[in-house]
């Protein structure tokens, strides 16, 4: 039997830019430049869609611009969408905000054949 692991909803508030203001050195926090996008490839037909990374850019076409030179010169298919539309799962709490997440499915039996 496989134990359920507890998962958390994570990374609600957008990833931001740590810069420093030229003017008076003071810290810029929670600004971020541009839009984030998440990058899925597929390198050959017979493939799974697979997350390889994210991009900043301000349009799904500079972001499929720079996704084809960092991920996926050789992909068969590249996709790319709003990072804000991406709902993120995890086992390690990333954030002080994070959720805990149930699911019912308590009494379903659950196993793992390496």
């Amino acid at each position: 039997m496989v134990e359920k692991p507890d998962r958390y909803r994570v990374g609600e508030e957008p990833r931001t830019v740590d810069e420093r203001d030229s003017s008076d050195g003071r810290e810029n926090l929670g600004n971020a430049v541009e839009r984030e996008w998440e990058v899925f490839v597929r390198e050959d037909d017979d493939d799974a869609l697979r997350h390889v990374g994210s991009v900043s850019a301000p349009s799904a076409d500079i972001a499929y611009e720079q996704a084809t030179k960092l991920f996926g010169w050789y992909a068969n298919d590249i996709w790319v969408c709003p990072a804000d539309a991406v709902c993120r799962y995890s086992t390690h709490t990333l954030d002080d905000d994070a959720e805990r997440m149930t699911i019912s499915s308590e009494d379903e039996e659950r196993t793992h054949e390496a």
